[in-house]
Formats: C-alpha cells, sequence, structure tokens
C-alpha cells in the first residue's frame, strides 16, 4: 500500500464522488452490490456535488480513492450560542474495508474540521453510525439531547 493522499474535491471528481457514495449507500444500508438506486436518486446526489454549499475531500491510495466525506454548509438564523448563523453537517464519511483502522476518517473530518473553523462555522452536526460513532467521540463531538427532528 503507498502513502495515503487527501484533496478537496472539484467537479472534475463527479464520477469517483458518485462511486464512493453509492458504495458506502450500499454498505451502510446492507443492500447487495447488485442494488440498482433510482434515477431520481442518482440526478439529485450528483446536482448536490455539482452545486451544493458544501467541501469534500477524498483520499487516495496512489491513484485509488480509498475513502470520502463532505461537509454541508448550512446558513440560519443568527443565535447567542451560533452569532453568525454559520453552521455544517458532516456526511458520507466512507473508508473502504481494506484501509480501515489506519486514521483514514479521522485525519479526512479533521480537514473538513479546519475548514469549517476558515469558514466561520461554529457548529458541526451529524448522523453517527454506531461504528463511526468512537471516532467522533475521539475527535471531540458530543451527543446532544437539545435537537428534535420531524420527518417529513
Amino acid at each position: 500500500m503507498n502513502e495515503i493522499s487527501y484533496r478537496k474535491t472539484t467537479k472534475d471528481d463527479m464520477e469517483i464522488l458518485m462511486k464512493l457514495r453509492l458504495e458506502m449507500l450500499r454498505e451502510v444500508n446492507d443492500l447487495s452490490g447488485e442494488y440498482e438506486y433510482d434515477e431520481k436518486f442518482i440526478s439529485e446526489s450528483r446536482r448536490y456535488f455539482e452545486s451544493g454549499e458544501q467541501t469534500t475531500v477524498i483520499a487516495l491510495d496512489g491513484q485509488t480513492p480509498v475513502g470520502c466525506a463532505s461537509l454541508s454548509y448550512i446558513w440560519i438564523m443568527p443565535t447567542f450560542s451560533h452569532p453568525t448563523g454559520n453552521r455544517a453537517h458532516l456526511m458520507n464519511v466512507y473508508t473502504r474495508a481494506d484501509h480501515r483502522r489506519r486514521g483514514i476518517s479521522k485525519k479526512m473530518v479533521e480537514i473538513l474540521i479546519e475548514e469549517a473553523k476558515e469558514n466561520g462555522v461554529t457548529e458541526i452536526s451529524l448522523d453517527a453510525t454506531k461504528m463511526g460513532r468512537p471516532l467522533y467521540e475521539v475527535l471531540g463531538f458530543q451527543a446532544s439531547d437539545s435537537c428534535m427532528s420531524f420527518v417529513i
């Protein structure tokens, strides 16, 4: 294995982004390798990577993509605890199984945290899987019981 390199993606990385995202979703949702995604889901995912307020980092083993992590920027009404209203949501953190336990996801998230700080973000939220929770705790994320959601 080569040394792992990291870089922020551009629109030229669309196929890499889509491949890693769909691969991650198959694994997280326990879907077969032959699972066919809905065309609307694929087109909306592409549209998000093309025009969404986001930064995505990929990890490369040589020229082979082995991981990704995305930060979606959210601007909401300012509050006393978040006076700029700049927040972010961490998503799509994924490292291929044969590259896990090497600090790759941790490094990608650290890169995104630094970028968030540079952009004046005052809070990063995420939805953690059971497998991902220890990583986020090591990085300083804390569980919150103040958030509620309504699924439409």
